[in-house]
């Protein structure tokens, strides 16, 4: 298992951030973990702002990849094939060697 770590996380953050900013969407803010308990993954917004928090501790590297990615198509409300060149593109930023989402769905996760 290639763990997922808070550092990783952080450069992550900031890689999807400027990727989100450069494709025309929203950016939203990144922070661990949850508050809701027993969440990998929740997204809020306040006064405008999205927030996606996720639950790096205890878990793989690419399971946090992909709920970072699906927080930011989250955020941006994209479904169809505007999530889909969002989700390719986010991809190539922070797993470049992997250029897109994996084959196989994250088990537990919807798509």
């Amino acid at each position: 298992m290639d763990p997922a770590t808070t550092t990783r996380f952080a450069m992550a953050a900031r890689l999807l951030a400027q990727t989100a900013r450069s494709l025309g969407l929203v950016a939203p803010g990144f922070r661990s973990p949850p508050r809701l308990v027993g969440a990998d993954r929740t997204v809020q917004t306040r006064a405008g702002r999205p927030t996606v928090a996720i639950r790096v501790r205890g878990r793989a590297w690419i399971p946090v990849l992909w709920d970072m990615i699906e927080g930011v198509v989250a955020a941006n409300a994209l479904v169809g094939p505007p999530a889909a060149r969002a989700r390719e593109a986010l991809w190539s930023a922070v797993a470049p060697d992997r250029a897109t989402a994996p084959a196989e769905p994250i088990p537990g996760r919807v798509a």
